[in-house]
């Protein structure tokens, strides 16, 4: 039997009048279908979606029926509930508590170059911090292409663990959140320890980096080596060319400037 009569017979699966559990086993088995269950999540009740390469998919739906329309129109093949495997499901509530030990996988087969460097360098912002959409640009070498990242960001199938909200406008301020709104970006943030009153008011004030007064390195301000930096030795820069000018250079872990 030929590659192209295996593909076509498994095609035929998907009319197949067979019990639902023998037919969604074999579906799942061949690759012709992903599992899902829900997780509770601080934006409540979400649908997460899996397969032999890792995540596939999270989404928000009030119901199983409308994910799985979503997932099927979004993915082109059916998701299919099952039990939430344990380690699978421990481990996606230790990321979401900012502990990431353990490793997840994630399914990003069918996008294109760019957004997966996108989405794989927003991996990379930890717990309870933020980076704006100039700096994924910069980092992945597309200094010019923020729109672009945003774009991308908009689009991620994997929201929460890839973690698109940490990723704000250069301005400051939040931005745009594909998963349920604007408002459940401040959720999230603020259910990682992010000051967002703090950082809304660095925002109007035209605030983007702050300085050490005594290492002479500037940051962006979520970084970690600012939570323990005393108020008079904190020094405020509107641009990196500010910073530079003073005699700051960038933070190595944070990386607020090439």
């Amino acid at each position: 039997m030929t590659e192209a009569q295996v593909i076509e017979g498994l095609e035929a699966l998907r009319e197949v009048k067979a019990p639902p559990n023998v037919r969604g086993g074999v579906l799942l088995r061949t690759g012709l279908a992903d599992a899902y269950f829900p997780l509770e999540t601080p934006l409540g009740t979400l649908y997460v979606a899996h397969n032999q390469h890792g995540l596939s998919a999270v989404l928000y739906a009030s119901r199983p029926e409308e994910f799985e329309m979503m997932f099927k129109a979004e993915l082109g093949r059916p998701a299919i509930a099952q039990p939430a495997p344990r380690r699978l499901a421990d481990t996606l509530r230790e990321w979401l508590r900012g502990d990431r030990r353990r490793k997840l996988r994630f399914d990003l087969r069918a996008l294109g170059e760019f957004q997966r460097a996108v989405l794989f360098k927003a991996l990379e912002i930890p717990y309870g911090q933020i980076r704006p959409y100039s700096w994924i640009a910069r980092e992945i070498g597309r200094p010019k292409a923020v729109r672009a990242v945003g774009t991308a960001l908009a689009h991620n199938p994997i929201p929460l663990f890839i973690p698109c909200h940490r990723v704000v406008r250069s301005d400051g301020r939040l931005g745009q959140y594909s998963l349920i709104g604007p408002e459940a970006k401040r959720r999230v943030l603020e259910a990682e320890g992010v000051r967002l009153e703090e950082l809304e008011r660095l925002a109007e004030s035209g605030v983007r980096y702050v300085g050490s007064a005594t290492t002479r390195i500037f940051c962006f301000p979520t970084c970690r080596y600012n939570k323990t930096l005393s108020e008079r030795h904190r020094v405020a820069f509107a641009s990196e060319a500010q910073a530079r000018a003073a005699g700051f250079r960038p933070c190595k872990v944070c990386r607020p400037a090439a």
